[in-house]
């Protein structure tokens, strides 16, 4: 019978801690499992965060690229335009035939013609002249190309001249500025014999028109030493009153940057 069924006696106590053997004690520590640590799945996601962001940072970086060159491509408003090839041919900038709709008549007889804006002006300017005993007489105003063909070459042949010495005095097909519709060659009604002469800058009717032309928007096209290397011609004004005749004339100019004078025919 066990001492449990002894009456009066009390059961013994279980074994503390500290009366188990140190190897066995050791043995029972070095069983006893730890709680599992989850600190890894914090890195874990730290990781996958870092790669996401990484990852959006390459995708901006290669749309960026993308796009690139058409910024790249638009002009800046600040930087310096790269000047066009000189197209001048024989020294004269080509020029677009006006619209026959835009002409209108400047002599009784409607054979010479201005663009409406040009003549208008003109129509104008004559008769402040005329007021003070001048007469401006239109020699010439608008021509096609056709026409300046038989200018050019015609004239070339008759006189037998080289195409660079016919340029020095008339431009070559499509290349005048009488294409355009304002560019006028003015005559002194007074002194016929210097009409399209180099002697015209002797008459009143020259004299008048330094004075007064830019008040009608008209200015001298080739004077003397001008850079194109066009042989100088008093007669010869175009009118540069409003913004396409402005651009017609200077923007072609302009383009070029002319730095110096052009080489001579």
């Amino acid at each position: 019978m066990s001492n449990a069924s002894q009456p009066g006696k009390t059961p013994p106590e279980p074994p503390s801690f500290e009366d188990i053997p140190i190897a066995e004690r050791e043995t029972v520590v070095e069983t006893v499992k730890k709680p599992r640590s989850f600190t890894w799945l914090w890195w874990l996601g730290g990781l996958s965060a870092i790669a996401l962001l990484s990852a959006g940072g390459w995708f901006a970086y290669q749309a960026a690229q993308v796009r690139t060159p058409e910024v790249a491509s638009s002009p800046s408003p600040t930087a310096s335009a790269t000047p066009s090839p000189d197209r001048r041919l024989l020294n004269h900038y080509p020029y677009q035939e006006a619209p026959e709709s835009e002409l209108e008549p400047i002599t009784a007889d409607g054979g010479i013609k201005l663009r409406s804006s040009a003549a208008k002006a003109f129509r104008e300017m004559e008769a402040a002249a005329s007021a003070e005993g001048i007469i401006l007489n239109p020699l010439s105003g608008f021509r096609s190309i056709k026409e300046q063909e038989q200018i050019y070459f015609g004239v070339k042949a008759e006189r037998e001249q080289s195409v660079q010495e016919r340029a020095l005095v008339s431009a070559p097909p499509g290349h005048s500025e009488h294409h355009t519709g304002y560019a006028i060659d003015i005559g002194d009604g007074n002194v016929p014999a210097t009409n399209l002469s180099p002697d015209f800058d002797k008459t009143p009717a020259f004299k008048w028109l330094q004075d007064n032309a830019a008040r009608f928007n008209f200015e001298i096209s080739f004077p003397k030493g001008n850079k194109q290397g066009v042989t100088y011609e008093p007669w010869h004004w175009r009118f540069v009153g409003d913004k396409n005749s402005l651009e017609t004339f200077y923007r072609a100019k302009e383009s070029q940057k002319e730095s110096s004078p052009a080489p001579s025919p």
